[in-house]
């Protein structure tokens, strides 16, 4: 069988961050992605060759502000289903590949537009990243230990969880929505919006006076049931042992019984339990705790570095993590049944598909 997307085209304009995640997704599921790529690049982490976040995807070089190139990628941006940019508001405008132009141009083009702070409001224009989306959304002060400062997390949640992910949903969306009108859509993605959507959860937890200050709630390391612990060689356990009957068998794996503790809910005696946790968890190796817990299910795992990961049996089992033109990456997600089909194209070497592209999609100039 086909990829899911296979026959969609994709024009993404480079940038970092949510937009090549959103653009890698897209091109994991059988999308035709071509990055244009600006002179000089954009700031990498790695080599453009190098980074897996630009797989399964060709690309143009593009020089917007020259008439020639700006014609080349409007003439690519007429023949796509979607346009992909992570400028700040106004910039594509300037450039002439703003919605004005674009849309008239290809009414049936899906415009997706990744900025932090969104298209309107007082701090449009302003720069910002991970942190600051997650600061003035309410999330990074939920993040810590109590009594500790917010703790900033990796920019799974803002760039990637509120910007690339809700950029793929609004886009499919999108894509649903055109078959019924036949039209495009432009989407105004914002990564503050993106994490405020997610803190839904814990919107309604604050509104009905059930989540209180940080690190001291069931899952945000407040539980001694719900928390990581250091092992006897340095290593550590996570345990997310919630429901009663998962809380029952962490006990057992810890040589404990109800009866020598308070009831698990009792919210005072939590730092006492922990610190009771903490004590048993240190004469032991992580590796002995995960032979104690294996046949228990108590929903207690080892907590892995990025080099142990490849290694588990159950990411190694459903290839989690696979290894493509020379480096270890995750594999494509989500899959679908009876459809097996993946690919692990290399990242390109920036402009060097130019000629296959626009030959490809029927550009003759």
């Amino acid at each position: 069988m086909e990829p899911v997307l296979e026959g969609l085209r994709v024009v993404e304009l480079a940038g970092i961050g949510p937009s090549p995640h959103a653009a890698m997704l897209l091109a994991d599921l059988g999308a035709d992605v071509v990055r244009v790529e600006r002179p000089g690049g954009v700031t990498e982490l790695v080599p453009p060759d190098r980074d897996a976040t630009l797989r399964n995807r060709r690309s143009i070089s593009a020089d917007l502000k020259t008439p020639d190139d700006l014609t080349q990628v409007l003439n690519l941006i007429d023949r796509a289903d979607v346009l992909i940019e992570s400028y700040r508001p106004g910039v594509a405008e300037r450039l002439g590949v703003g919605p004005e132009v674009c849309t008239p141009r290809n009414p049936r083009l899906i415009y997706a537009r990744i900025t932090g702070w969104g298209q309107s409001g007082p701090l449009a224009s302003y720069a910002g990243h991970d942190i600051n989306y997650l600061a003035l959304s309410g999330a990074l002060n939920a993040i810590g230990r109590n009594g500790e400062r917010p703790h900033a997390p990796l920019n799974l949640v803002a760039d990637l969880g509120g910007g690339s992910m809700l950029a793929v949903l609004g886009i499919l969306a999108a894509l649903h929505a055109r078959t019924r009108s036949g039209g495009g859509q432009v989407i105004d993605v914002a990564m503050v919006d993106g994490v405020s959507a997610l803190l839904s959860m814990f919107w309604t937890l604050t509104e009905n006076r059930a989540w209180f200050a940080r690190g001291t709630n069931v899952i945000d390391g407040g539980a001694p049931f719900y928390d990581t612990y250091e092992c006897a060689d340095g290593t550590y356990i996570a345990v997310g042992a919630i429901e009663p009957a998962f809380y029952s068998r962490l006990l057992e794996g810890l040589g404990l019984s109800a009866a020598e503790l308070p009831d698990q809910y009792d919210r005072d005696t939590w730092p006492e339990v922990h610190d009771r946790f903490a004590g048993i968890f240190r004469t032991r190796s992580r590796a002995a705790w995960v032979r104690v817990f294996e046949p228990l299910d108590a929903c207690v795992t080892p907590v892995l570095s990025l080099d142990e990961v490849p290694h588990h049996p159950h990411i190694r089992a459903r290839d989690t993590v696979i290894e493509a033109f020379g480096q270890r990456q995750p594999a494509v997600a989500p899959r679908f049944a009876g459809n097996p089909a993946t690919r692990y194209t290399a990242p390109r070497i920036p402009g060097s598909d130019c000629r296959t592209v626009l030959r490809e999609w029927g550009i003759t100039s």
